[in-house]
């Protein structure tokens, strides 16, 4: 009798642990594959060098992403860097900013192409929201749109605006990966006590002296201090904020 009652609990266990294992291989097929992971994705090389210089990742998660992409030609038709600020005739609430509908239907008549461009929370200013152009679904980082608050309203805006040329478009490239581009800062760029803020793909490119300018698939990272790295996404090249020059190689910075 004990026999018998002690195979009934183990029988009965394994079917509770079958259906368990279904649900969860159930609800990950349900989910798809993930598109974050966190700092265990990096390599053991990595993680020791960032606990020797105790860089820390605040991020919500590193990417996965890797889609293939190409480089923008566009043509710039407004410059926000020429100072030029729109002030609202009507002030609205500044709250608006988190909402994409309600932006689009407060500012949409009078922010210009207000739809194609997208809020950037990790960049806020003390006095101004950060949004971005965006192409093929990901933003432009040197595109920006500011939207100038005080006293919870916005009050004024100023915009750079592009118009992207098409035909005779470079060939799509698979990106690297958010970790390989991480792993090239970790090592020859950080300083210590670097704490990696926001991770995030996108599109950059170097000034250049022309109303044409050119823009390839990068990773951004920004760390808490304010300073943004760009890693070109395809030739792993590295840039910082100023764009004086690529990085290669160790920092001296």
């Amino acid at each position: 009798m004990e026999w018998g009652r002690a195979k009934s609990v183990l029988i009965f266990a394994f079917l509770v642990l079958n259906i368990v294992l279904g649900y969860q291989l159930w609800s990950n097929i349900q989910e798809g594959p993930s598109s974050s992971g966190d700092v265990k994705d990096l390599s053991a090389g990595t993680l020791a060098v960032m606990r020797d210089k105790g860089i820390k990742l605040d991020a919500r998660s590193i990417p996965t992403e890797t889609p293939k992409l190409r480089e923008l030609t566009y043509r710039v038709t407004e410059k926000l860097g020429e100072g030029k600020r729109h002030t609202l005739q009507v002030p609205v609430d500044s709250k608006i900013v988190f909402n994409e509908k309600e932006l689009q239907n407060e500012l949409g008549s009078v922010i210009p192409d207000l739809k194609e461009y997208t809020y950037d929370p990790a960049l806020n200013e003390d006095e101004a929201f950060i949004l971005h152009r965006e192409a093929q679904d990901r933003p432009m980082f040197d595109i920006r749109l500011k939207l100038y608050f005080s006293n919870q309203k916005i009050v004024a805006y100023s915009q750079d605006r592009v118009e992207l040329i098409t035909g005779d478009e470079a060939a799509e490239q698979t990106v690297l990966p958010a970790t390989k581009a991480l792993e090239s800062l970790i090592y020859n760029h950080f300083k210590p006590g670097a704490v990696i803020k926001d991770i995030k793909l996108g599109y950059h490119g170097q000034d250049f002296n022309s109303d044409t300018q050119f823009s390839a698939p990068s990773w951004r990272v920004l760390l808490e201090d304010g300073l943004v790295y760009y890693v070109h996404a395809i030739s792993a090249e590295v840039f910082t904020e100023k764009e004086e020059a690529p990085h290669n190689g160790d920092s001296t910075e």
